[in-house]
C-alpha cells in the first residue's frame, strides 16, 4: 500500500467515520487509486466494533490494533495530530494563553448524577440538592450535610433580597460574576472556562474550568434546591475535580474569589476557610493562617 494511503487508512480507523479526517479522506482521490485502502478501513472497524462509554478506551484499543497493522511510526504521527485536533476544537476561548496547546489534555469525561436531584445521607435518609462528594480533598458543596462531610461541607450563598427581588434577577448577577471570572487569577484556571448551562427561571448555572497547562476540567454548579419558601434566597453551590486526587488547592482559590465578588454585591458568600478544612489544606500542601 501507498504510504500517503497507509496514513489515510489510519486517521481514518482511529478517527471513525464522523471526524474531519475520516471524511476528507473517504472523499479523496486517494480512496479511489486503491481498493486495500477501502478493504483495510472496513477489516479494521469491523475488527474493533465494539461500545464503550470510555472514549479514551475506545481510541486505545484502536491504536493497538493500528500498531499491529501498520507499525508504531505510522499511528505515532496520527495519534499526535489527533490529539491536536480534538484539544484544539476543546480549548477554551478565553483561555490566558497558547503557548501550551501542543500537550496531550487530560480533560476527563463528563461525570454522571450533576444537577439537582434527590440524593441519600450516609444514614440512607433521602435529601434534595447537588452531588455529594467523593472521598478526594478536591471537592467542596454545600449540599452535603455537614454532620456526614464536615471536610467538604461549605455553607450556601445567600442573595440580598432589597436588592434583588426575584430569582431570575439574583441569577442573572450569578451569571455576571461569573462571566467576568480572570482566567489565570491566583495562578489557576489559565485555560479558561465556559458556563455550559445557565437557566435563571430554575435557578441552575453549571461552568466548566480549565487549567492552562494539562487541561484538566473542574465542574461548578449553583443551584437553588428547594422550592418556595423551603429555597428563599439560597444558592447551594458545588465545586469539584473530574481527575486525580488532589486538587492542590485550586477549588478552594476559585470558590473563594467567586464568593469575594458575591459580597461585594451585597450577598452572604461565606468561602472556603482553610482553618476549618485542616484535611483539605493538609494533604494540599496548602498554608493554614
Amino acid at each position: 500500500m501507498h504510504a500517503t494511503s497507509i496514513l489515510a487508512t489510519a486517521f481514518a480507523t482511529i478517527s471513525g467515520t464522523g471526524t474531519p479526517f475520516a471524511v476528507a479522506f473517504s472523499s479523496s482521490p486517494l480512496q479511489h487509486r486503491s481498493q486495500t485502502f477501502s478493504t483495510s478501513v472496513t477489516y479494521l472497524k469491523n475488527i474493533d466494533r465494539h461500545e464503550d462509554d470510555d472514549s479514551s478506551s475506545l481510541f486505545w484499543t484502536r491504536r493497538e490494533t493500528l500498531q499491529k497493522t501498520f507499525g508504531s511510526t505510522v499511528v505515532a504521527a496520527v495519534a499526535s495530530s489527533l490529539v491536536s485536533y480534538s484539544d484544539a476544537a476543546l480549548a477554551f476561548p478565553n483561555k490566558i494563553s497558547t503557548k501550551y496547546d501542543d500537550r496531550p489534555k487530560q480533560r476527563g469525561s463528563m461525570p454522571k448524577g450533576l444537577g439537582v436531584a434527590m440524593r441519600k445521607d450516609m444514614a440512607g435518609e433521602e435529601y434534595f440538592g447537588l452531588k455529594p462528594c467523593g472521598a478526594a480533598p478536591n471537592c467542596f458543596c454545600s449540599t452535603d450535610p455537614l454532620i456526614d462531610d464536615p471536610d467538604h461541607n461549605i455553607p450556601p450563598w445567600k442573595w440580598p433580597t432589597d436588592t434583588l427581588s426575584s430569582q431570575e434577577a439574583a441569577f442573572q448577577q450569578l451569571y455576571d460574576v461569573v462571566k467576568a471570572y480572570p482566567p489565570g487569577q491566583s495562578n489557576i484556571d489559565g485555560g479558561g472556562f465556559d458556563i455550559v448551562t445557565f437557566d435563571p427561571k430554575a435557578g441552575y448555572i453549571y461552568v466548566q474550568f480549565e487549567s492552562l497547562k494539562n487541561g484538566y476540567v473542574d465542574n461548578v454548579e449553583m443551584a437553588v434546591v428547594g422550592k418556595g419558601d423551603s429555597a428563599s434566597n439560597v444558592v447551594q453551590v458545588r465545586s469539584s475535580s473530574r481527575l486525580g486526587y488532589l486538587d492542590f488547592g485550586v477549588n478552594a482559590k476559585r470558590l473563594n474569589y467567586l464568593a469575594k465578588c458575591l459580597r461585594e454585591k451585597g450577598w452572604d458568600a461565606p468561602g472556603v476557610d482553610l482553618s476549618s478544612h485542616r484535611g483539605y489544606a493538609e494533604e494540599n500542601g496548602l498554608k493554614v493562617l
